[in-house]
């Protein structure tokens, strides 16, 4: 396995007419087995990290399903016939998630363990007035930070998109207008930004950085909301 480091940073974007260009490596059957010498397995999270945030990017995807992924020519190489595993790559989306991976990725949790940790904080709340049971909520309240394997994967950041969406509003000369989301997303004013099609709780999420920044404000309820740049 070759030692070469891909630092796992934002990827260039690549214009609608590029064909994808899969990384050298993505050629070499090594690549796609996790090695056990330390050395080598960081450089080769690094590349897989890289490689998956270009792809994702040039895709426009914003979120992986793992078990749905391993099929698709992101962890598939149909000419070498060669796969990642799903242990694998479970454990390179993890380091993705890690300060060390540049926080690249965040595992979705599944709804049924976003329940268990509404009822697990209603149990400590309880257990916080009666003094007891703590314990047993605690236990109860454990959740699978993988949920279903869902994951976003942040080839741009939250607080990254919102310095894209920040510059585009100085751009277009749009701050102090109130601007629906739904524009942002869907527009045609915004068809050639990289933000066009973004994923709804992205953007959301996105904005709300701006809203932390003093940047921005928000109206409305969910799924109407309108935004004002300042």
């Amino acid at each position: 396995m070759s030692t070469t480091t891909l630092v796992a940073s934002t990827p260039a974007p690549t214009s609608a007419t590029d064909k994808f260009a899969f990384p050298p490596h993505y050629a070499f059957p090594p690549f796609f087995t996790l090695q056990p010498i330390l050395a080598t397995r960081t450089s080769q999270l690094q590349s897989w990290s890289a490689f998956i945030q270009a792809y994702c990017r040039y895709h426009r995807v914003f979120t992986l399903t793992l078990v749905d992924a391993l099929s698709t020519p992101l962890f598939y190489n149909a000419a070498l016939g060669r796969s990642l595993s799903l242990r694998d790559a479970r454990t390179i989306v993890h380091w993705m998630t890690t300060v060390e991976g540049g926080a690249r990725a965040e595992w979705i949790p599944s709804t049924a363990s976003a329940s268990a940790a509404a009822a697990a904080a209603a149990g400590l709340a309880a257990a916080a007035t009666s003094g007891s049971g703590s314990g047993n909520a605690r236990k109860s309240g454990k959740v699978e930070e993988e949920g279903d394997g869902k994951v976003w994967v942040y080839w741009r950041r939250p607080e990254e998109w919102a310095q894209v969406l920040e510059e585009w509003v100085e751009r277009t000369g749009q701050r102090g207008s109130v601007i629906t989301l739904y524009e942002i997303q869907e527009s045609d004013a915004t068809r050639r930004e990289e933000f066009w099609g973004m994923d709804g709780e992205l953007l959301r999420r996105s904005v709300g950085v701006c809203v932390k920044r003093g940047r921005a404000q928000v109206f409305g309820q969910e799924g109407s909301e309108g935004v004002k740049f300042f």
